[in-house]
């Protein structure tokens, strides 16, 4: 049965949409088969996996009006063993659509129920804001990772989202935990940068992944070509930051594969 991790900061600007293409191609090329799942109506996870948003037929919009849609809706990349739940423009319309239905806020986990046995593991992008859409990611996964820039704002925002957690904790979904956090955008040449990185560590030590995603050229062209940095450019610093932390992610959940980094 898959495991469902959310990747989540109502702050916006920390690297969620790329942390979710990269982990979630990352870990399908080390052969594990994972559902990407795109919950922002800009459609920027959908174009950044290589599909065009003015052809999706279906979408999770769809999904969460019904849930029977979602297997119409999941399509197939060009990425090894990547699956895609896509968006377009109609998620605009999902919070008034889901406004009057009972239970809105289990709708995406009704509906992964029908596929979670496919997958090992499925990667949901939510959006930098606590509406019925993330809810609705938090309601259904087992687990939120956590983005956090390296700049110092970052810092408060952590002690928002957590509260938030423990909100949905309380009110939706009592078992969902910390994954982890991720600590991204760093630039060892900024001071700031490290001062952050020693104090998110001193704070939650135990929460943080070892691997820090760096900023890099590479990272930032991969989308315009539809493409995760893995396949972009193997050799890059973003691509081996992107299969350490692939890597670790497996590990942390008792998943581990035979590499040499």
């Amino acid at each position: 049965m898959g495991k469902i991790v959310a990747i989540a900061n109502q702050k916006g600007g920390v690297g969620k949409t790329t942390i979710a293409i990269n982990l979630a191609s990352t870990i399908g090329v080390l052969d594990r088969k994972v559902l990407l799942i795109d919950s922002d109506p800009q459609a920027n996870t959908t174009a950044g996996v290589g599909i065009d948003e003015s052809e999706v037929e279906f979408g999770l919009y769809d999904c969460l009006v019904d849930k029977n849609m979602i297997k119409k809706a999941i399509v197939e990349t060009d990425i090894p063993n990547l699956d895609l739940l896509p968006s377009n423009i109609d998620l605009v319309g999902a919070e008034v659509e889901l406004v009057s239905k009972s239970k809105r806020e289990y709708a995406l986990k009704k509906a992964l129920k029908k596929v979670k046995d496919d997958y090992d593991y499925i990667i949901i992008d939510c959006l930098p804001s606590l509406g019925i859409l993330t809810l609705n990611a938090l309601t259904a996964a087992d687990s939120v990772l956590i983005p956090v820039q390296c700049e110092v704002f970052s810092l408060a925002g952590l002690g928002k989202l957590k509260r938030t957690i423990q909100g949905v904790q309380n009110q939706f979904n009592s078992d969902l935990e910390i994954e982890g956090i991720i600590l991204s955008m760093y630039d060892s040449r900024l001071r700031m940068a490290n001062m952050v990185v020693d104090e998110v560590r001193n704070l939650i030590s135990d929460k943080i992944f070892d691997t820090i995603i760096h900023r890099n050229s590479k990272i930032g062209e991969s989308p315009s070509v539809g493409k995760p940095v893995i396949l972009y450019d193997a050799s890059s610093k973003g691509a081996i930051n992107f299969l350490n932390l692939a890597t670790e992610f497996l590990k942390y959940n008792n998943d581990e594969v035979s590499i040499n980094i």
